[in-house]
């Protein structure tokens, strides 16, 4: 798609930047924004919250199912045109959100409005680290990375703040409309700022549409039984139906792309082992992170007795160092190659899971804030240097493919990582229970210790597997395509 074109001098990098930190900003902010305002939206619609979820769920099974099928569009049609497109849809489908289900009363629009916001998140979210791998030359990707990774941090983090300002001092509503005029914005920006790219030549190859039907349906099957697995229970029928269809899809999937000459996904990168190495380390980075994120609010309001404005504050540390972090790599990339800063990344990662281990019904504020500051910093130098190995094993005319995939490696697991944080805890809080004859009418110690220990269950397996992730940062080598090189830089190779 864009092979040998290494000339950037037209481009204006600050609104260019912008533009990829606006994408990743908003995608980061809508994953943690709605889920404050459950409540209201479930007391209006009158729903139990069983079903109000599916706005939360919605949305990522539909993001996560959509996101590789337009990192490959984007790599045959250009990537301006994806990105934009998808700004106009994110836009439309977040003020539909907004507007037309108290309008005509009805939840089913919301959830119709959700999907259609989904999927122009997909568009956007599918290249953005796509469009720093074609267009910043080879100085400016670990800033560019890192510059990202920490607007991908600060969106997450003032979600749940953000939302529950709306909610409370406006209403519901707005958590869709703070989208339209950034959406805009965004659009107009995007227009001038990034560059127009010639589709790539696939003109004797037609799009991959069973691939893209099949990805679909595994991907947002899987996720469908990860996130109402432990609601509906494992063993029930539709979560089993969901579980073996998804198997069925994504073995069909890998067959098949192993046939066709342009696959959705060339599973032939992974037979890489460096490329294989540094996406396993980045997914298990997702998985763990997102499931001790998930517990952490419980553990503070449960077992510290916190209220949850003051743990919500707290919790700010992590991403706070991640944004700072996150800066730092992406100037030390440069200097120090992307294997060393993944090396120190994972060492401080595993010594921040370490630090939660004594974590008890007595342990400071001041401790959890350092240990969740640790934690934040690793992830910051491990996330951004990872990204940038990712991109940089890959060819130019496979880098939407690339990018979509470094998307599905952290929503997916992220997923799958908040179940099985939650799966641990609540088997050791049984375990306990039963071994302390512990009920609901036990005095609020003995409850509480139970809880106490499920957490120390999860926090102890969570370290030992992010020691998993330190070894692969060690096993991964600094590689880079001949295609991502500008001929007047230097290039990191095997440091």
């Amino acid at each position: 798609m864009h092979q040998g074109n290494n000339d950037h001098s037209e481009i204006n990098y600050t609104l260019l930047l912008i533009s990829i930190s606006l994408a990743t900003f908003m995608s980061s902010l809508d994953g943690t924004i709605v889920n404050i305002a459950l409540p209201t939206i479930s007391e209006i619609f009158n729903l139990p919250m069983t079903s109000v979820s599916w706005v939360a769920t919605i949305y990522l099974l539909v993001l996560t199912g959509c996101v590789l099928i337009f990192g490959k569009l984007a790599d045959r049609m250009g990537f301006k045109i994806i990105f934009i497109s998808g700004f106009i849809i994110f836009t439309i489908g977040s003020f539909s959100c907004g507007f037309f289900p108290e309008l005509v009363n009805s939840y089913g629009v919301l959830i119709g409005s959700r999907i259609l916001q989904a999927i122009g998140g997909a568009m956007i979210v599918s290249i953005a680290p796509a469009l720093v791998a074609a267009f910043f030359p080879m100085r400016m990707k670990g800033k560019a990375l890192g510059l990202i990774t920490m607007f991908a941090a600060f969106g997450a983090a003032v979600g749940p703040i953000m939302g529950g300002m709306l909610t409370q001092y406006l209403s519901w509503n707005w958590i869709f409309y703070i989208n339209v005029p950034v959406g805009i914005f965004a659009i107009v920006l995007g227009l001038s700022s990034i560059p127009k790219t010639p589709p790539a030549d696939h003109s004797t190859t037609a799009f991959d549409r069973l691939g893209a039907i099949l990805v679909f349906i595994g991907i947002g099957m899987l996720i469908y039984a990860v996130s109402e697995g432990a609601s509906l229970g494992w063993t029930s029928p539709q979560i089993l139906f969901s579980i073996v269809i998804s198997a069925i899809a994504l073995l069909s999937l890998l067959f098949h792309e192993l046939k066709v000459p342009d696959p959705l996904i060339d599973f032939r990168l992974f037979a890489k082992r460096n490329f294989l190495i540094v996406n396993l380390m980045l997914a298990l980075t997702y998985f763990l992170f997102a499931g001790v994120n998930y517990i952490l609010p419980f553990f503070l309001e449960i077992v510290r007795g916190l209220d949850p404005s003051r743990s919500g504050i707290i919790l700010t540390a992590l991403s706070g160092a991640l944004m700072v972090s996150g800066i730092l790599s992406g100037i030390l990339i440069n200097r120090y190659g992307n294997r060393r800063l993944c090396i120190i990344g994972a060492i401080i990662v595993s010594l921040g899971y370490m630090m939660f281990i004594i974590f008890s019904t007595d342990v400071s504020i001041t401790y959890i804030v350092l240990s969740l500051a640790v934690l934040g910093f690793g992830l910051g130098f491990l996330v951004s240097p990872g990204t940038n190995m990712i991109m940089g094993m890959a060819s130019r005319d496979r880098h939407g493919m690339v990018s979509s995939l470094l998307n599905v490696e952290r929503f997916g697991p992220m997923t799958l990582g908040i179940s099985f944080a939650s799966m641990l805890f609540i088997q050791a809080i049984l375990m306990v229970g039963k071994h302390r004859e512990v009920t609901l009418e036990s005095p609020k110690n003995l409850v509480v210790e139970a809880v106490a220990t499920g957490f120390d269950l999860v926090f102890v397996v969570i370290f030992v597997i992010s020691l998993a992730i330190l070894a692969l940062a060690i096993l991964s080598r600094d590689e880079i395509h001949p295609d991502n090189v500008d001929s007047d830089e230097p290039v990191f190779a095997g440091i």
